[in-house]
């Protein structure tokens, strides 16, 4: 369930993706001289960025390892199934985030390099471009954090998080491929459907965390302990 899942994430989220990250792909440096080029590009570009969330799939999910031996990984679940379920309901804007100013500084930093690395034409320089992206605040990508730290080993979080990376591709690849050209109509017609899919989401996080004991849906986080018997 945790691949499907942070598939569905990075897929249906990456609508958010194309209004805030589009401008990036559609900036890229380039070459098109030729679709194949700008196809590899792109592919290069991808690389980056499914390597960052790779790494930090891997740092939450240790992160989460040390939440399951203290037995509260479970309540962590439900708690982020909650947060998901209420932000749709009431209407809040789960993928804006107000983060420290002293983060939003460094965060500029990074802008301003960026803005100098579109300058150059490299497929080094592509790879760098979409690996410092990678670690752009996103509050989807947080939510993709989330399900990483849920995962409680440090492989396991960076598939999930490397998952997540690869549904967001499709749409992401469109609009770098595609430019000016990619139809809006797809994002107006599939948006509709996000508020769905994070009410699902929400109520998986909520049954993971129940530990009903269900394959797939509800594992066991936390077995019953078993009293033992001295002879």
């Amino acid at each position: 369930m945790d691949i499907w899942l942070a598939i569905s994430i990075g897929l249906l989220g990456s609508l958010h993706c194309v209004g805030m990250c589009g401008p990036i792909a559609l900036a890229l440096p380039l070459d098109r001289s030729s679709q194949w080029k700008i196809f590899g590009g792109n592919a290069i570009y991808s690389a980056g960025r499914l390597s960052s969330y790779f790494l930090m799939g891997m740092v939450f999910g240790s992160i989460g390892s040390g939440f399951e031996m203290m037995g509260i990984q479970q309540y962590l679940s439900i708690i982020i199934g909650v947060l998901i379920i209420l932000g749709v309901l009431t209407h809040s804007n789960l993928f804006s985030i107000q983060l420290p100013a002293f983060y939003r500084s460094f965060i500029s930093s990074i802008q301003s390099q960026l803005s100098k690395a579109f300058k150059r034409k490299s497929n080094m320089n592509l790879l760098g471009i979409g690996f410092v992206n990678g670690f752009l605040p996103c509050g989807l990508v947080y939510m993709a954090i989330a399900g990483a730290v849920n995962t409680s080993t440090a492989v396991k979080g960076g598939v999930f998080m490397l998952a997540f990376g690869l549904g967001t591709l499709p749409l992401m690849w469109a609009v770098g491929v595609f430019g000016a050209n990619f139809p809006s109509m797809i994002r107006t017609s599939i948006k509709k459907f996000v508020p769905l899919f994070l009410l699902l989401l929400g109520v998986l996080f909520i049954l993971r965390g129940a530990n009903l004991g269900i394959p797939y849906i509800s594992p066991m986080l936390v077995e019953e302990t078993q009293n033992l018997n001295c002879h």
